[in-house]
């Protein structure tokens, strides 16, 4: 068996320099974005447009649309709701289209968009995620959406949590340091991953804004099997 190559990117910055047309690309935003698309898809959602704008979102609920959109945690004053995983309950989201647009995670999804496939993970679906990923026989690329193309402690930690689990497969092989760093990291947050993840800067940012209700609960493991994968311009379950 040829092992498959696994890279993490850390930042949106970095990303051309790990683009592969024929690579997975897994997509994680901890806080909130992804956590958020999970939820919705394990609550009955149709599909997710991801939108990287503000004007797309606007011009979008302009045509009828439902959005979620929002800009530094504040709900766009157009938008039915914002980022919260919590605000995609389905009596809101079952069975419709939804048009998301956040600070960073949507714009990430679309960049990726010319590699193989583009699959959305969070701690919520780490396991179905990866076991996916390893029957896929391709090089893996997990991205963290970051913060404003910086670095963010959250989404390295989570990208080391799904490394790890991919070299554990025996499928995997890495020469990447980013890969090396993230488990690293995953390994002292592990056995306290709340408590390490109030060193995070996200986690003070929705502290501060009062939006932190839902931090252990984008840090559950495997809540949902739910694989939400980019097809065109719009996610669906896989």
């Amino acid at each position: 068996m040829t092992k498959k190559s696994l890279e993490i990117c850390f930042t949106p910055a970095a990303f051309d320099a790990h683009s592969d047309s024929e690579a997975v690309v897994v997509v994680i935003d901890v806080l909130r974005a992804t956590s958020s698309i999970c939820t919705a898809f394990a609550n009955g959602v149709r599909e997710i447009i991801p939108v990287e704008t503000v004007e797309e979102a606007r011009a979008m609920k302009a045509r009828g649309f439902l959005v979620a959109a929002e800009r530094d945690g504040f709900v766009l004053d157009f938008a039915d709701f914002g980022n919260s995983p919590f605000n995609f309950t389905p009596e809101k989201i079952k069975d419709r289209s939804v048009v998301y647009s956040t600070t960073n995670g949507t714009g990430i999804m679309k960049r990726a968009s010319e590699c193989h496939d583009v699959v959305i993970g969070s701690w919520l679906n780490i396991s179905a995620i990866c076991k996916w990923a390893e029957e896929q026989e391709r090089k893996v690329v997990i991205v963290c959406a970051g913060w404003k193309k910086r670095f963010s402690l959250e989404d390295a930690v989570c990208a080391g949590a799904f490394a790890a689990k991919l070299l554990e497969s025996g499928k995997f092989c890495t020469i990447c340091d980013s890969v090396h760093a993230a488990t690293d990291l995953w390994n002292m947050a592990r056995e306290d991953l709340l408590g390490y993840m109030e060193k995070a800067a996200q986690r003070s940012r929705l502290r501060d804004k009062g939006l932190d209700d839902c931090i252990p609960y984008c840090h559950t493991f495997d809540l949902t099997d739910v694989i939400p994968v980019l097809r065109g311009d719009r996610l669906t379950a896989l």
